[in-house]
């Protein structure tokens, strides 16, 4: 093993990841498919609207070259992994370190991320997921963030976290894969609730939705084997900032566009992730009304923002938690 990093994915969160390990010392690889538009702008100009990438970065399109590496991070659209995961097949993983910087649940499964990576490699990667709270804009201009990095191996998430902290990022050691999984999920769903209330004007009731969403979501990672205290870790409530309030965010962003009638072209895992939750909750028999009400509106188009708002209001008196 030759103590490299691979990052998968050129999109703004892996390319930041490939800025940002190098940054620390990190002899990093950034790998994306011959075809993609992210990566030959970044084969070409070494640079994207987010980051340049130093000389020291290795870029590559060759897939054997990107798994030499002892450490690859994975950073691509979840609905994506199990495919990739698929051509990785015929590499060895048995010494490898995988972490998961991405968020979101396989819609045709309904099977958390690290799931999809012991379904398709098996037992043998040293498997972690690394979430939480910040932007890229944020990051390449100085401004420190705390983040989480879980595994089901105590060894693997300790090592991790001392190895990727810095000036910018502190890093806590996770105690619930499954909690913290999901919670990183599931912000983004609720991010696009935070952009409807801001395109209706009603920014006002977002200190009520956290609260709400962090009691449905307590139930749900309850029913899904989870700690429901995770919720209030930062892959949930720590990234209320970053999802609900921030500018730079893709989820509030979507919300705020279909409230207006527009039509939102960046990458919203808060979309396939919805679909997911709603479905697990019916199945769960789990009550999660805010859930509920955004399917109706953004999946199933049902109602219009108002209506939902106002059914919600409508509900009979329940205790606060």
């Amino acid at each position: 093993m030759n103590n490299k990093l691979t990052i998968v994915g050129c999109g703004r969160w892996g390319s930041c990841l490939a800025w940002y390990t190098d940054r620390i010392g990190e002899d990093v690889t950034l790998y994306g498919m011959r075809a993609a538009a992210d990566f030959q702008n970044l084969k070409e100009t070494r640079k994207n609207e987010f980051v340049t990438l130093p000389d020291s970065i290795t870029l590559t399109d060759d897939l054997a070259t990107a798994l030499s590496s002892d450490t690859v991070i994975i950073s691509i659209g979840s609905q994506n992994l199990r495919g990739f995961l698929h051509e990785c097949q015929g590499f060895d993983f048995s010494e490898k370190t995988v972490i998961l910087c991405m968020k979101g649940l396989e819609i045709a499964s309904g099977m958390r991320l690290t799931q999809i990576v012991r379904e398709v490699l098996g037992p043998s990667p040293r498997l972690a997921v690394w979430v939480g709270p910040g932007h890229i804009q944020d990051f390449t201009a100085g401004i420190p963030n705390c983040m989480v990095i879980d595994s089901d191996s105590e060894e693997v998430k300790a090592s991790l976290a001392h190895r990727f902290a810095s000036d910018l990022i502190r890093f806590y050691v996770g105690k619930d894969l499954v909690g913290n999984e999901i919670g990183a999920a599931a912000k983004n769903v609720y991010g696009i609730g935070a952009g409807v209330l801001d395109g209706l004007g009603y920014a006002s009731l977002k200190g009520a939705f956290i609260v709400r969403a962090c009691v449905e979501m307590a139930r749900f990672i309850t029913a899904m084997g989870g700690d429901s205290t995770s919720i209030y870790g930062l892959a949930f409530l720590g990234e209320c900032e970053t999802t609900f309030f921030s500018p730079h965010s893709n989820n509030k962003r979507f919300g705020e566009k279909f409230v207006r009638g527009e039509t939102e072209t960046r990458l919203c895992e808060g979309v396939y992730t919805l679909e997911v939750l709603y479905e697990k909750s019916q199945k769960l028999g789990v009550e999660m009304p805010i859930c509920d009400a955004l399917y109706r509106y953004v999946i199933k188009r049902e109602t219009d923002a108002k209506t939902l708002l106002a059914t919600l209001f409508a509900r009979s008196l329940k205790e606060e938690f």
